[in-house]
């Protein structure tokens, strides 16, 4: 079943995760099918229409109401397969398997560990300890999977699940009946097929220490939001986090000429036409100068070019005014998010809409100050 997320309900002020399928649910009035959504949430919550619970959806299966399958969807071939240990199909999705997947789905959402978890965590200990106890333990934990998904278990493609086929069945007895007859050393081969994953996991995980040896060791700082807000009042005389804001009046000399702001020297640099280059550049505030320049003439060249102008207009600014780098650096390692009404090209947006530009040419510019307040004398 293909469960997507996320989704979720908010009970008391606190959210409840969630995730949904499409199942097919029988009409109330004939005996035809429709598509309905069933949501399944981390507290055991079942709503497919109605608000129910697991022995409530194991009544709607057993009935009929609800199907995980398509009822009119051709069936199975209704010959066995001449292998079941050839066979490279899943065991077939049934109301019981049904029922045990969304049962292990609520164990996901509640954050404890699910059944494929506790399969592999079976794994290692009957690799380090090769009991019998442990082989049984095993066998347990990976028959708890549900049997349709049993094959993904170990993400193999090719083996799929057969080398735990092997270590679940007895010495003497034939894999799934058909298949061969476990002896010591093909038990082994099976065990080794275990070691040589955990080897090439464990050789992955120091290619990766190498190649990210400049991550940071611990997590950042939170992400700091820079909101548009509006002083009818004027701008306040204590510099804070609104400082990073571009329409924040600061003169800043770039390109042979000074400017208001950041968003004076942008649209004045935007533009074809000399004249309006001068308007929006003597504008009386950013967003004056924002709005004659969104209305002039743009250079042909400006999609080229307006980001390299935007990180020279933020870099000559904080570096040609230490007090506003201050407010910059104080922001540490944190992910900068810059909103507002810019385009959503320059600033942060819901549901990864906006590239959040300057935010992340405000981080460059930080990271520059922080370079050359460690090595002044770096050029």
């Amino acid at each position: 079943m293909s469960w997507r997320r996320p989704t979720y309900r908010t009970v008391d002020g606190e959210r409840i995760d969630g995730a949904w399928c499409h199942v097919w649910r029988r009409s109330e009035w004939s005996e035809e099918y429709f598509v309905e959504d069933l949501v399944v949430f981390a507290d055991g919550a079942v709503h497919c229409r109605e608000r129910t619970d697991l022995a409530g959806l194991e009544k709607l299966l057993a009935s009929g109401r609800i199907s995980a399958t398509r009822p009119d969807a051709p069936a199975r071939s209704a010959e066995p397969p001449k292998s079941k240990w050839a066979s490279r199909d899943s065991e077939p999705l049934t109301p019981d398997g049904f029922l045990l997947e969304v049962a292990d789905l609520i164990e996901e959402l509640s954050g404890r560990p699910t059944v494929v978890r506790r399969c592999h965590d079976a794994i290692e200990r009957y690799q380090q300890e090769p009991t019998e106890p442990h082989r049984l333990a095993l066998r347990d934990a990976y028959l708890a999977v549900p049997p349709h998904l049993r094959i993904y278990v170990l993400g193999d493609m090719d083996r799929q699940d057969r080398p735990l086929r092997i270590l679940t069945t007895g010495i003497g007895e034939a894999v799934d009946g058909d298949g061969p007859v476990v002896t010591p050393e093909l038990r082994q081969e099976a065990l080794d097929y275990f070691h040589r994953g955990d080897e090439g996991v464990r050789r992955e995980e120091e290619q990766r220490a190498v190649r990210y040896a400049d991550d940071p060791a611990g997590a950042g700082r939170p992400a700091v939001v820079s909101h548009q807000v509006i002083y009818p009042r004027g701008w306040p005389e204590e510099p804070d986090l609104f400082v990073l804001r571009n329409d924040y009046p600061v003169e800043i000399a770039f390109a042979g000429e000074t400017y208001a702001s950041v968003l004076h020297g942008y649209w004045s640099l935007s533009v074809a036409d000399v004249t309006d280059s001068r308007r929006i550049r003597e504008a009386p505030s950013g967003r004056e100068a924002h709005d004659l320049g969104g209305r002039a003439g743009r250079r042909a060249d400006w999609p080229e070019v307006r980001l390299a102008v935007m990180a020279g207009l933020l870099r000559a600014k904080f570096t040609q005014h230490p007090e506003l780098a201050e407010v910059l650096l104080s922001t540490g390692d944190a992910r900068l998010s810059y909103t507002g009404s810019e385009s959503p090209y320059w600033r942060d947006a819901p549901d990864n809409r906006g590239r959040n530009w300057i935010g992340r040419l405000l981080e460059l510019t930080r990271s520059e100050l922080a370079w050359q307040v460690s090595w002044p004398t770096a050029e």
